[in-house]
């Protein structure tokens, strides 16, 4: 019945003429000039300058919002299918916590203090922490993945690139656009923007707001709760965004903007990939079908303020500050075991606040652009959780078992920076960058076991009423690190559609404390990426464009997490330390090709072979050892590819645009010991129908995704350990927790936008 419903709204499509929203003029500057060339002209602001896609010497994807739209493109996260050896994918309890692996580079680990490898930034705002990072597409004039450390402009936790999240500036006419997307799983996605000018050619408003709601790919199949949503996978977020822009003269430009962010989407539970030790229950026959003993209720709210003003001195000499405060909280439950039993239960609360400054002075002239900076950052990020043993602790003889872990992980980090590309003739320029960052950590953790069943506030259950605990505190410390980042780079313009390029790039990932700290433990020292590149950037009679970068990265001091031996499985004894050492090679290519005026092809490769080479650990007798072979990078698959089309139709009823695509992983693991969870190489095929009345304001797109409903793993839990016949040993709780999530099925959905 549910493919039927899909192929009859299929041929509803594609008799009703039905395509995508309308092109405003910001999306215009991606969009194909005829006269000039078949393809589209993409401006990237990588170096944080507005520049040509093929002028800049940097691997980089851009995807504008019309591409965005015409693919049906509605969360940051499936910006991976366009952007080669690129990971972003909702992280494993919540819908809206993202791990991004770039290169092999990335953050497993979500917990507050650990740092991420993949910088993001909204407007040039970077977002310190993964929860709440998971964007819907809202206002957005394009999407920037830059691949490869950005240590000189974008400074720390960059190491494997930054994702950028360009909002689209005001056009300064009154404009009123709505939108409504539905699909199956009964999605009704409401999208409302506009701009009003208060002054003409000065004061404008902008406005957007959506509420995305969508019923989930599985259920919960018992909870012990009354009352709880049991819907599993699914959608509930409202977010929106207020702008004014003020130009007083000709070169004065401010803007403020204002963005919130509510997901009130359920806890995400995960399926057992073995059959639980302590329950009855049978491995469910859905993987978004789950079990869970805590409230299915989860939240995850963003909020970001942020004031930008660009002062143009001359022709040739600019400045710009941004200011900016953002705070998110996430009270959130995790169900670790995912069973109607108390074994491994961890409610929790993210807190985190930040604020930045950062001024710049840029000048550009015709042999000469310099940009150059201030940085400033306050971060302030906190956490608690509550790890329920409750049915370990029964065994024991006790009412119940929970280790709680409280505390911050505060960080002031100054930075300065220049970078500077020079041409030295019509062939040769030189790329010089450089990056000094100083940075202080504060870190408090309070980390103690009680004798009962806890949970961090009154009310998390029904009934439940938290009263005062005692928790000692085992860590109250602070560190500092400075760290000179440089860049080198060397452009040769064999023609002038044809650049050559080769750089080194260094970066680096703030050192840190241990959140899970059981006891006074030093912090560990920042994480390292040397980066080599070199590659070209090419266009071919105005109809091919081929873009290859080679690369290698030399990534030192990892920090992982070591399970210390102990025999009570309630310790969580973990110390963090920098043991180990990686290397990453590979290629990336990235091809254009306008067949015909209406017919585009396009493809991505991308191919890596990453490795540990180093992981230093200690036998039973204390001596130093080498346990590389037991360790591996997650989220990087040696493959990924998409290939895809867009074909262009007028016709008297309006303009059409047919597209798809296929987008293939090979093999990844995902978890770094032991190898224990492994997703097999799969392919995601998707196709699109779009159209635009001939007045520009209707539009409709129908898009068809993942259409074999490959089931595929994007997160994990793993607490068991693996056994030489093949069996497990149970881990903490004592029951085999292997935990896998998943990303999206097959799914359809029909947009209708009218625009006023």
């Amino acid at each position: 019945m549910k493919r039927l419903i899909k192929y009859s709204a299929l041929a509803l499509a594609v008799s009703s003429a039905l395509n995508i929203n309308s092109v405003n003029a910001a999306e215009e500057k991606q969009t194909k000039n005829k006269e000039d060339s078949a393809l589209e002209v993409i401006e990237v602001t990588a170096r944080k300058t507005l520049e040509s896609l093929q002028d800049v010497p940097v691997a980089v994807t851009s995807v504008g919002a019309e591409q965005l739209a015409q693919n049906g493109i509605s969360v940051v996260t499936e910006i991976q299918q366009f952007s080669p050896n690129t990971t972003l994918q909702r992280s494993r309890g919540t819908n809206s916590t993202l791990t991004a692996f770039i290169r092999g580079v990335g953050q497993d680990d979500p917990l507050w203090g650990y740092e991420p490898g993949v910088g993001i930034y909204i407007d040039d705002v970077y977002v310190a922490r993964p929860q709440g990072a998971v964007l819907d597409i809202l206002d957005v004039e394009r999407i920037e993945i830059l691949r490869g450390p950005q240590g000189s402009l974008y400074g720390k936790n960059t190491i494997g690139g930054a994702t950028k999240y360009v909002t689209r500036k005001m056009t300064g006419d009154a404009e009123l656009a709505l939108k409504g997307t539905f699909g199956d799983y009964n999605r009704q996605d409401l999208k409302v923007s506009g701009q009003y000018p208060i002054i003409d050619d000065k004061l404008y408003f902008g406005f957007a707001a959506a509420n995305l709601t969508r019923d989930g790919y599985g259920k919960f199949l018992t909870s012990d709760l009354a009352n709880q949503d049991r819907e599993n996978y699914n959608k509930d977020v409202f977010a929106g965004r207020l702008t004014v822009e003020y130009s007083p003269t000709d070169n004065l430009f401010m803007r403020v903007n204002y963005d919130n962010t509510t997901d009130d989407s359920n806890a995400k539970g995960g399926y057992r990939l073995l059959p639980s030790l302590l329950t009855d229950a049978p491995v469910p026959d859905s993987v978004y079908d789950s079990y869970t003993s805590l409230p299915t209720k989860n939240k995850v709210e963003t909020e970001g303020l942020s004031l930008t003003v660009e002062y143009y001195i001359n022709d040739d000499l600019s400045f710009k500050s941004v200011t900016a405060k953002r705070k998110s909280k996430s009270p959130t439950n995790i169900d670790f075991d995912n069973t109607s039993l108390r074994i491994f239960d961890v409610p929790a609360i993210y807190d985190d606040k930040q604020f930045s400054q950062e001024f710049q002075l840029n000048y550009d002239s015709d042999n000469l652009t310099l940009v150059s900076g201030l940085y400033y950052y306050d971060g302030e990020s906190c956490g608690h959780f509550d790890a329920i043993l409750e049915v370990f602790g029964q065994s024991l003889g006790l009412p119940g078992l929970t280790r709680e872990v409280t505390g911050c992980n505060n960080s002031k980090s100054y930075a300065a920076y220049a970078q500077g590309s020079y041409e030295f003739n019509d062939k040769w320029s030189m790329t010089l960058g450089a990056r000094y960052t100083n940075e202080t950590k504060d870190a408090l953790v309070n980390n103690g076991l009680l004798f009962k069943t806890v949970y961090p506030e009154s009310g998390w259950v029904p009934g439940y009423v938290r009263e005062d605990v005692n928790i000692p505190t085992v860590l109250d410390d602070s560190a500092s690190w400075s760290r000179f980042t440089p860049r080198v780079g060397i452009e040769y313009q064999q023609s002038d559609d044809v650049m050559i390029f080769a750089s080194y790039s260094q970066g680096f990932k703030s050192g840190t404390f241990n959140p899970r700290a059981s006891g006074p433990e030093p912090a560990v020292n920042p994480e390292i990426v040397d980066s080599y590149e070199i590659g070209f950037k090419s266009e071919w009679n105005d109809s091919l464009r081929l873009n290859v970068t080679a690369f290698y990265l030399d990534h030192k001091d990892r920090q992982f997490v070591t399970v210390l031996p102990t025999e009570d499985q309630s310790a969580l004894s973990q110390r963090l330390g920098n043991i180990g050492k990686s290397t990453a090679s590979g290629l990336e290519v990235e091809v254009q090709y306008a067949a015909t005026e209406a017919l585009q092809l396009f493809a991505t490769l991308g191919v890596i072979n990453a490795d540990f080479k180093e992981v230093k650990s200690f036998d039973s007798d204390g001596n130093q050892i080498d346990i590389s072979d037991t360790f591996t990078i997650t989220n990087t698959p040696k493959t990924t590819a998409n290939v895809g089309f867009n074909y262009d139709m007028n016709t008297s009823v309006g303009d059409f645009i047919f597209n798809g695509n296929y987008y293939y992983r090979s093999e990844y693991d995902l978890t770094v010991t032991n190898n224990l969870l492994t997703q097999d190489g799969y392919g995601l095929l998707n196709l699109g129908i779009n159209w635009y009345s001939n007045e520009g304001d209707w539009t409709a797109s129908l898009h068809w995704k993942n259409i074999t409903d490959e089931q595929a793993l994007v997160g994990n839990y793993a607490f068991v350990t693996p056994q030489d016949d093949g069996s497990y040993l149970p881990g903490l709780g004592g029951d085999n927790t292997l935990i896998g999530y998943y990303g999206d099925p097959e799914t359809i959905a029909l947009t209708i936008g009218y625009t006023f």
